[in-house]
């Protein structure tokens, strides 16, 4: 009998000091989302401060790597690591359309058909997960007309993106707007603060300068990341309870 009881103690003992599972955020996406390579900083994905937002009962898995479509995100088995680690109750953010659209590099063009049934494919997988899906769409490139008006630089792609939200009735992000927008407050010539653009000599990096108008450095991506998180309290989920919070007393 009193091994029996020193096995129950030492059960509940145990299942007390097991921590809860953490709730885990999956970032699907391409290099505007990426952990970036020493070698190419200060060029930042947005993916790298949003980390910084949660509270330590929530993992951000970034699993967006550059240069990928919804198809190559397939194929590559990088969506194959969702379903393989996803949960009930986990967020998975979905943000393509980049190399979706790049007609020119076959290798990860999707046609607009292709591209809404491998969005569709993403949201019915995790859904079957009872994993929360949310689609973004791809964030704006920085493009200005000659009066100085930020324009749109994903015109037949990031439509799909919401088709696909309305259809599937999925938690939906407009970034792509919502990023634009940013631009156009910073204006067109202090919006190059936030991309990847450096003169010859700036940086042992870049040698020979760099005028990337996609990429973001570590100030864009924050301010990026920060719209997204803004935009993720609007929806009025349950992951509003896993950001930090400043206490004060």
């Amino acid at each position: 009998m009193k091994k029996i009881l020193v096995l129950i103690f030492a059960s509940t003992i145990l299942v007390a000091a097991t921590p809860p599972a953490k709730m885990k955020i999956w970032l699907c996406g391409d290099s505007t989302i990426a952990i970036k390579q020493t070698n190419t900083y200060p060029e930042t994905g947005w993916g790298m401060p949003f980390v910084y937002f949660w509270d330590s009962s929530t993992q951000v898995n970034n699993l967006a790597k550059n240069g990928r479509s919804t198809k190559t995100f397939i194929s590559e088995g990088l969506w194959q690591q969702v379903l393989d680690g996803a949960q009930e109750g986990d967020y998975v953010f979905i943000q393509f359309g980049h190399n979706d659209e790049s007609v020119e590099k076959k290798d990860r063009y999707s046609n607009p058909e292709d591209f809404k049934a491998n969005l569709t494919k993403f949201v019915k997988e995790a859904r079957a997960l009872k994993a929360i899906p949310i689609l973004l769409t791809p964030v704006s490139r920085r493009k200005f007309d000659s009066l100085g008006k930020a324009q749109e630089t994903h015109k037949e792609y990031s439509p799909l993106v919401e088709e696909v939200a309305k259809k599937e009735n999925v938690l939906f992000i407009d970034l792509d707007t919502k990023s634009r927008a940013l631009y156009q407050q910073f204006g067109q010539e202090n919006s190059t603060l936030l991309f990847l653009q450096l003169k010859p000599g700036e940086h042992p990096n870049y040698p020979e300068g760099k005028i990337d108008n996609t990429h973001f450095n570590e100030l864009g991506a924050r301010l990026i990341a920060q719209l997204v998180l803004k935009e993720v309290k609007s929806l009025h989920t349950n992951l509003s309870d896993h950001v930090i919070t400043t206490k004060t007393k």
